[in-house]
């Protein structure tokens, strides 16, 4: 009834659980309780509603409210139980054994103040605490098998791209060609749903932005915002019709069996002016002084310091990653099986770069009424600096 051909591994949930165990431990947290979908994917195999408990001294407990069939099938875990309500939590644990430790860890970056008070009552007398930065630092450095995973999803960001100039046509809407875009990504296996962290982060798909829609701001922690179809949305593409000689932004996300490839490109029916081809090659150049900086040990915050250094030298201090109050202090971000992971390319940040992170890099320049130009790519941090994953023509694409 259910395909197990993209499974996540028994050894690679095994390898996570130990090393959340070890983050565990050298803070003298006595037990995790994960309840958040990403991280019960990443740490069980399987997004079903549920509770995992790991133990720092014993082996974790799956406590499944729905579907427990699906998790059955789709981790695994070897202990995985029935969970008829929350409330029920300590008594299952008592049942097999379990002894509350006095420190549990809860990702509270995330959970809702309802459930945290919950978890107060059901834990009365234990501390409670965060352990969303821990979790994440786990999350950061990426395996093998989840590089394969995120080289897939790169090389689908290509051929979603290659379709772009057969599709894009003078006079249709930035919706339409959203539409036509995001049928071929479907083809080829987009699972749909595009994960954030942070509160309130959302995006379908990515940003579709044509012209001055590409300057308009918004929201998202992003450089780019867009009119999008409504107030309700207010990000991403528009029903503004898509005019020659204009960059045509396409930023979007492939999600391949829970794993991300951010990849941004633009495209133009006829050439653009040339003030915005010249800063479209400025920001290859920064992303090419990048990816022979970013290596292990280097700051994440130096990373960005860089990068504006880097284009105040060309000229474009003004326009870098947003104009104004609009501007965003941030190069790149690190991306999993969430599209806002650590690293972060952004100011002041004191993460230190290690080989197999894998982060997207989108220098960008914003450019009022005229629109948006610039570059981004999913790559892998080694040695050497920035493995770039996606292997589309990184210049403006003229039709």
């Amino acid at each position: 009834m259910y395909s197990t051909d993209t499974n996540t591994p028994r050894s690679e949930i095994n390898q996570r659980l130990d090393k959340l165990k070890k983050q565990l431990e050298e803070n003298s947290i006595g037990a995790a309780l994960i309840v958040q979908r990403a991280d019960l994917f990443y740490f069980s195999g399987t997004i079903q509603e549920a509770h995992l408990y790991v133990p720092v001294d014993d082996k974790p407990i799956f406590m499944v409210f729905k579907s427990l069939e699906r998790a059955i099938a789709e981790s695994s875990l070897s202990r995985i139980v029935p969970l008829e309500s929350p409330k029920a939590v300590p008594e299952i644990l008592r049942k097999y054994g379990y002894s509350l430790p006095q420190t549990i860890g809860l990702e509270l970056d995330v959970l809702p103040t309802n459930l945290y008070f919950n978890y107060q009552r059901l834990f009365e007398g234990k501390n409670l605490i965060d352990i969303s930065h821990l979790i994440r630092l786990v999350r950061a450095i990426k395996s093998p098998y989840e590089i394969d995973l995120m080289r897939r999803a790169a090389k689908r960001s290509d051929q979603v791209a290659a379709c772009v100039p057969e599709l894009l046509r003078e006079g249709m809407t930035e919706l339409e060609l959203a539409g036509k875009v995001e049928a071929e990504a479907r083809k080829l296996g987009h699972q749909g749903t595009v994960r954030m962290r942070y509160w309130g982060g959302e995006v379908f798909y990515g940003h579709l932005l044509a012209g001055p829609s590409g300057a308009v701001p918004s929201f998202p922690r992003s450089p780019t915002g867009g009119s999008g179809a409504s107030p309700a949305v207010a990000q991403g593409p528009s029903f503004r019709p898509i005019q020659r000689h204009e960059p045509v932004l396409v930023d979007y996300v492939f999600a391949l069996n829970g794993y991300y490839s951010d990849h941004t490109r633009i495209f133009s029916l006829g050439k653009p002016d040339e003030e915005l081809m010249a800063a479209h090659a400025a920001m290859l150049d920064v992303q090419e002084l990048i990816k022979k900086a970013a290596k292990p040990g280097v700051k994440s915050g130096d990373i960005y310091d860089l990068a504006l250094e880097r284009a105040t030298e060309l000229g474009y201090d003004k326009n870098f990653m947003g104009v104004g109050k609009e501007r965003i202090r941030f190069v790149g971000h690190g991306v999993g099986v969430e599209l806002d992971e650590y690293p972060f390319l952004a100011a002041g940040q004191k993460l230190e770069l290690q080989q197999n992170m894998t982060l997207a890099l989108e220098p960008k320049l914003i450019f009022p009424e005229k629109g948006v130009v610039g570059i981004e790519n999913t790559h892998v941090v080694t040695k050497d600096g920035l493995e770039q994953l996606g292997q589309f023509q990184d210049e403006i694409v003229v039709i």
